[in-house]
């Protein structure tokens, strides 16, 4: 099968056709998958690229606990619909929250410790939400410093360990100050009911469901990006996908999809006018499989792009090295947003058309009045990304 039929595929089960025209914030998560948050743009355009939902819609869909950023996959935070709670929170554990705590048990914290604290944090939010300042407070001598050497190792009181073991397990959950996600402040409340407490799946059940929505979302794929977004091991990985009723990909032995996915593909068309979006860095398209070089076409497998001190192949890339271009699943494009002059910077690999003009167009409008920037990550500023935007605008 031809590399555009496949990439066209992929755009059309992540709702980059248009196909999800009308859906809720909610729905397009379950439909196209989890929408990776590390406190910068990507769950809003994740959204709004796939059904025009406003940052507002988003927000309120947030306040109302329609969709949530929790811990989820590999522990990292992603944004979830409501009916994945469980399961987010489920597969996640292990991951960041254990990572965490070893951390504290070589600091010299010990569990009887962390448990104290835990107690006490959830006896301290019983009387409302409250920030991590307000908790330090609260919970009385409960926290404690972790000195120079947890400095060094990145945990400086007993806190964040507390607060991550408390999320992992669903006791509570943290509150986006300002009701943003593109931010990473927070305040933190009890969660009542805890999603997990009529839970019923155990861990390896719980691993093979990550696996039927991954393969949903983003077939065809191989084991290998499915082990990455999971976080397991190869032996692990392979039990989770085993249960399933997964079918190679014609010529191509090593990627799998549903046999229903796969009966369809046969059918399917490349659509023959161009549809033009522009996505984060971090879009699932490519984030699920941290897959560059399937969206590339032939000819630009070898094309050089600026990733942040040099010049690397696209081809080489397993991330966005900025935000994506994209048509019918090929990557033709990269851009930045530029705060000082509100607009887009952006470069194309193929010719700009009137179309292509329009949807930097739409997409600089929604930035510029919804968002006021577009981020990548928390620690992204206009500052740190003027090289990308410079590299740009010369490609450009």
């Amino acid at each position: 099968m031809d590399a555009a039929t496949i990439r066209a595929w992929w755009a059309h089960k992540q709702g980059l056709d248009g196909s999800l025209a009308g859906r809720t914030a909610a729905e397009a998560l379950e439909r196209t998958g989890w929408a990776r948050s590390v406190g910068g743009a990507a769950p809003y355009l994740t959204l709004h690229v796939r059904a025009a939902i406003s940052r507002e819609a988003a927000d309120a869909d947030v306040a109302h606990l329609k969709i949530h950023e929790l811990p989820a996959a590999r522990g990292c935070t992603y944004v979830v619909p409501a009916t994945d709670f469980a399961l987010a929170l489920k597969v996640g554990q292990g991951f960041g929250d254990e990572a965490t705590m070893k951390t504290a048990r070589k600091l010299g914290v010990t569990d009887a410790e962390m448990d104290r604290l835990c107690r006490a944090i959830v006896d301290a939010l019983g009387k409302g939400p409250k920030d991590p300042e307000e908790l330090r407070k609260a919970t009385g001598g409960a926290v404690r410093s972790l000195g120079l050497e947890g400095v060094k190792r990145g945990l400086t009181t007993t806190l964040p360990a507390a607060l991550g073991k408390l999320q992992s397990a669903g006791e509570i959950r943290r509150v986006p100050i300002k009701g943003r996600l593109d931010q990473q402040r927070y305040r933190y409340t009890l969660w009542k009911p805890n999603p997990l407490s009529t839970f019923k799946l155990s861990q390896e059940e719980s691993y093979t469901e990550l696996a039927r929505r991954f393969f949903s979302w983003t077939g065809p794929a191989t084991l290998a990006e499915f082990q990455w977004f999971s976080g397991l091991g190869v032996k692990a990985a392979k039990a989770a996908v085993s249960p399933l009723p997964l079918v190679p990909l014609a010529d191509a032995e090593d990627r799998f999809l549903f046999r229903e996915d796969g009966e369809a593909l046969l059918s399917f068309r490349v659509p023959r006018e161009a549809t033009y979006v522009l996505v984060s860095s971090l879009d699932g398209i490519t984030h699920l499989r941290r897959d560059v070089r399937g969206l590339l076409a032939t000819e630009d497998s070898e094309r050089k792009v600026f990733t942040e001190k040099s010049y690397r192949a696209a081809s080489e890339l397993s991330d966005f090295p900025s935000h994506g271009i994209l048509d019918r699943g090929q990557l033709i494009g990269l851009w930045e947003y530029d705060v000082p002059s509100e607009s887009i910077a952006w470069t194309a690999f193929v010719p700009k058309s009137q179309a292509l003009q329009e949807a930097v167009r739409q997409c600089e409008k929604y930035v510029r009045e919804e968002l006021g920037d577009a981020r990548s990550f928390s620690l992204d500023s206009p500052q740190s990304r003027a090289p990308r935007i410079e590299a740009l605008r010369k490609s450009a």
